[in-house]
């Protein structure tokens, strides 16, 4: 049988987690999971004693940044396959089934929820000016041009909603500290010729609160993540 870990990652996110305590329960229920946990990046607004009253095993993150918080994640699981997943309203929870099914094939090492297909929603499309989707797309242009071994275009590289095969992913000896972990481990996939499998999503608004990265200083994080795997291939 396969192990799959589900790991909730937060920061300061009481109102979004309040808003899906619910339907979080509800997955939880519906699948059987090895283990579900959230990794919490020391947040000081509730959500630690929310994640109590629910009873899901809390672990304090133990060094700053998404990417420390991923790769503790990836160090902590004992399952097959873990699942990321963040409750701020941006990820369709009900698409964890979907992530189930592409698992239980055994034949994948990543598994990405693109909002980058053509039967998915980014959450900028309703916009005219669409300057994330862009840049996405842009990395997206510029990794599969450099590293991608096999014909299947890898259309959102950079998505942290996604699912991973633990023992796989270690090997990658990832060590980006910050938004730029997701785009890395696609990029080390694609050197290793692992097998990558993408499914359409539906990507909501933000609930509340405003994003963590700076759109600025996080374009020049991936420029600079890009060019040093690229000198090192």
């Amino acid at each position: 049988m396969i192990k799959t870990d589900l790991c909730i990652l937060t920061y300061n996110e009481f109102e979004n987690l309040k808003e899906n305590q619910f339907s979080i329960k509800n997955c939880i229920n519906k699948n059987d999971f090895n283990e579900v946990f959230f990794i919490d990046n020391k947040s000081t607004d509730g959500t630690q004693n929310l994640i109590r009253d629910l009873s899901i095993k809390l672990i304090i993150q133990e060094k700053k940044g998404r990417g420390s918080a991923i790769i503790q994640a990836i160090n902590y699981s004992n399952a097959d396959y873990l699942i990321l997943f963040s409750p701020d309203g941006n990820e369709d929870i009900d698409d964890i089934s979907r992530f189930i099914k592409l698992i239980n094939k055994n034949s994948y090492d990543l598994i990405i929820a693109s909002r980058m297909m053509k039967e998915s929603f980014n959450e900028e499309d309703l916009n005219f000016f669409k300057p994330r989707k862009i840049a996405n797309n842009f990395f997206n242009f510029l990794i599969n041009f450099a590293f991608n071994k096999k014909k299947q275009y890898i259309t959102d590289s950079i998505n942290g909603y996604r699912a991973l095969k633990v023992k796989k992913i270690r090997l990658l000896n990832l060590n980006s500290k910050r938004f730029t972990i997701e785009y890395q481990m696609t990029l080390r996939s694609m050197k290793e010729n692992y097998n990558i499998c993408e499914f359409p999503t539906i990507e909501g608004q933000r609930i509340h609160g405003q994003t963590k990265a700076s759109s600025v200083r996080v374009g020049f994080e991936f420029i600079y993540c890009f060019v040093k795997e690229f000198l090192s291939k």
